[in-house]
């Protein structure tokens, strides 16, 4: 099938509703670009995963919206534009989208990664690179958590320097549940993932067969029935965002066992202290490592200070 592209430069104020009324008249699909991309003009959008930011499109906005070759395009843009009340149909134009292979085109967009020493992310269409090292198969999905981020990759990475061989493990926010098989890929006995999204929980499950990996994931209600109801664990980890992080801080604390180590990410630098705040009445957190502006706290119950940071254990 063969599409059309239409492309309205537009003021950011129309620019969502604009878009919601392209859907409604027929439109495919429909986005929203920073007409100024490329120019000094250019201004980012910023938003912490899963957060929508404050503005939702640019002073100067591009709306694309994707229709069929043979639809009448000038026909959608009025609709559109009447239905959210313009007096006259923006102008807009127009542009051939070639015939793809839409999915190998998709695939060849991700490729292996590496994390750490030794971790390869690999999606299933790819060869390992190493095949000696700790291959996780996972294709990029709904679910967050493909080791992409430098969240979810400060949390790899400390688990890699912190083995726990027969140790139990939570995973709490697990997402595709990649932590969770990192660790028990690393060695790691009891490993069990928690997170609120049953569909994250059904992309989790389906990861970790995948990978050959024995874990236990559930929502919080089925987590709190099962048999590790009242469990604490040797290592909990929890890659979500700072403000639901400070909100857990108790629960979170009292699911680590005496001795045991928590490990948070989600976390901003600029975040780090009011989130350790949060927790220093249970547990003293201090910055692991940093990535691209995030951050890893780790602290381990009944240390008096939260343990070195990677680059100190490291002698940088």
């Amino acid at each position: 099938m063969s599409f059309t592209e239409i492309v309205i430069e537009i003021a950011r104020e129309h620019a969502e509703s604009l878009s919601d009324a392209l859907m409604e008249a027929g439109a495919l699909s429909v986005s929203v670009e920073d007409a100024d991309e490329g120019t000094e003009d250019e201004k980012p959008l910023f938003g912490e995963p899963g957060m929508v930011p404050e503005q939702a499109a640019w002073d100067h906005s591009r709306v694309v919206a994707l229709t069929g070759a043979d639809d009448d395009q000038a026909i959608i843009v009025a609709e559109a534009a009447a239905a959210i009340g313009l007096q006259a149909a923006p102008a807009f134009a127009t542009r051939a989208v070639a015939d793809e292979d839409w999915v190998r085109l998709t695939q060849s967009q991700f490729e292996p990664i590496h994390i750490g020493k030794n971790i390869w992310v690999v999606p299933s269409w790819h060869e390992a690179p190493d095949p000696d090292g700790l291959i996780l198969e996972v294709d990029p999905g709904l679910a967050f958590g493909t080791g992409s981020h430098p969240t979810t990759r400060l949390c790899m990475e400390w688990l890699e320097a912190h083995p726990a061989p027969g140790q139990s493990v939570l995973d709490y926010g697990c997402g595709s549940g990649i932590l969770a098989m990192v660790a028990k890929k690393l060695g790691a006995a009891d490993v069990t993932g928690v997170d609120i999204d049953p569909q994250a929980i059904e992309s989790a499950r389906l990861n970790a067969e995948r990978n050959a990996c024995e874990i236990d994931f559930y929502v919080p209600d089925d987590f709190v029935a099962s048999r590790h109801g009242d469990s604490r664990f040797d290592i909990v980890v929890a890659n979500i965002l700072s403000s639901p992080l400070k909100l857990m801080a108790p629960m979170l604390s009292g699911r680590v066992a005496d001795g045991g180590s928590l490990i948070l990410s989600g976390v901003l630098a600029r975040q780090a202290e009011e989130v350790a705040a949060a927790y220093a009445p249970f547990i003293k957190l201090g910055v692991w490592a940093e990535h691209d502006g995030w951050v890893a706290l780790h602290g381990q119950l009944g240390l008096e200070s939260a343990p070195p940071s990677r680059a100190a254990t490291n002698g940088e």
